[in-house]
């Protein structure tokens, strides 16, 4: 039997990436920089991607990265999952974008802004809280004097650490390619219990919902 082909999408941060792969081989890799424009282009690269593929041969997986990062990024790389998912028969999995960057490890700290005067963090394979600056300060130095790693997937100079402790916080952004080799360390039980949760973006806050204003025509009886 053929060693099954799995897709990767990575389009959390500016830098999005894709990743086939066959068994553990990387048979096709691109990464591509879109910050807002991941939607117009993605697609380029997935037709790519997808052409690498045999006659007849169908994908066993698509596994994507559900960030933290930007929230338009991560939802159209998660439709465009979806829809590649769809088209082939096989499931759509999200993982953690925190598990595809070279810091991630046990012991390894990612941290980052969330605005609105906070920031958060998340131990590995811990999903991101909300914490105040001052807590997340005295935790960076507890992580950094066990000589482990700490990280963001973006430059943490409006989070209000102090300079010593910012300069030491690794700046990376996660990989399609890495994302593919966090998935295949997990145990089979871990991959099932994933793929059977929703695709989703990672929330620092429950979504927004923005009600519809006065007189919107949905709201006329």
């Amino acid at each position: 039997m053929p060693d099954a082909a799995r897709l990767f999408i990575e389009s959390s941060t500016p830098r999005a990436s894709l990743a086939l792969l066959r068994g553990s081989a990387v048979v096709h890799e691109e990464t591509f920089t879109g910050d807002r424009s991941h939607n117009a282009l993605l697609f380029a690269p997935l037709e790519r991607a997808l052409a690498v593929l045999e006659t007849g041969e169908s994908l066993a997986e698509v596994v994507i990265g559900t960030g933290p990062g930007s929230y338009s990024g991560t939802r159209v790389g998660i439709a465009a999952g979806q829809g590649v998912a769809l088209v082939h028969g096989c499931p759509a999995v999200g993982l953690s974008s925190l598990v595809a960057v070279p810091s991630a490890r046990p012991g390894a700290l990612a941290v980052g802004d969330a605005r609105r005067g906070s920031a958060w963090r998340a131990g590995f394979g811990e999903e991101p809280e909300l914490c105040g600056v001052e807590e997340l300060a005295e935790e960076i130095r507890g992580v950094l004097s066990g000589g482990h790693a700490v990280f963001s997937l973006e430059t943490v100079g409006k989070v209000g650490l102090p300079g010593d402790l910012a300069e030491r916080v690794l700046l990376e952004q996660p990989t399609a390619a890495l994302l593919a080799k966090a998935w295949l360390g997990l145990s089979a039980e871990e991959r099932a219990r994933l793929a059977a949760l929703p695709v989703q973006p990672a929330y620092l806050r429950p979504p927004h919902v923005t009600e519809a204003k006065g007189g919107h025509p949905l709201l006329r009886k």
